[in-house]
């Protein structure tokens, strides 16, 4: 009887492992047959959530409107900021960009460029946030002198330099 158990426990773990060898290997043919794609489906369905709710603010009045104020701050290759403080709180939201970007356009009328992202360096010791999908975004480390971690993006004029360069040759 025991041995006829041992027997049997020794099938039944020869049967497991073989069932688990077999199920490792489909999945691991499987894996290296199907290319994966989801990365730049979920970044570009990302890019397009942050420029449905930023399109209402190609009017400075209405950025103005829902709490984004002019820090008087321009730069050649950006251009001018319009931040929303209550967006400052170290968390990555693609609907909500802590910055506006303006440039002149016609007529000297300032017009949407970009959007920036920034989250203050001491709200994040580990680095910083995940940022869109994917690692095409690199978010900058102090690079404007006032600790924070940046992310630009010209969701509004195209920068040649690609989409998440902090300059673009195009903004006087």
């Amino acid at each position: 009887m025991k041995r006829t158990l041992l027997t049997m426990l020794t099938l039944f773990a020869v049967l497991m492992v073989t069932t688990l060898h077999s199920t490792v290997w489909a999945v691991s043919t499987n894996t290296i047959s199907t290319p994966i794609t989801t990365t730049p489906v979920a970044l570009d369905e990302e890019l397009a959530l942050a420029g449905s709710a930023t399109a209402k603010y190609h009017s400075v009045e209405a950025a103005e409107a829902d709490g984004y104020i002019s820090i008087d701050f321009c730069e050649p290759g950006e251009g001018c900021h319009w931040l929303n403080p209550s967006y400052v709180d170290g968390t990555f939201d693609a609907e909500h960009p802590e910055i506006l970007l303006y440039a002149p356009g016609e007529n000297g009328k300032l017009r949407l460029v970009a959007v920036e992202y920034i989250a203050p360096i001491p709200l994040l010791p580990g680095g910083a946030p995940e940022g869109f999908t994917g690692d095409e975004d690199e978010w900058r480390e102090d690079t404007e002198g006032a600790g924070l971690w940046e992310l630009t993006v010209w969701l509004w004029l195209h920068n040649p330099n690609g989409m998440f360069e902090q300059h673009n040759p195009r903004v006087p």
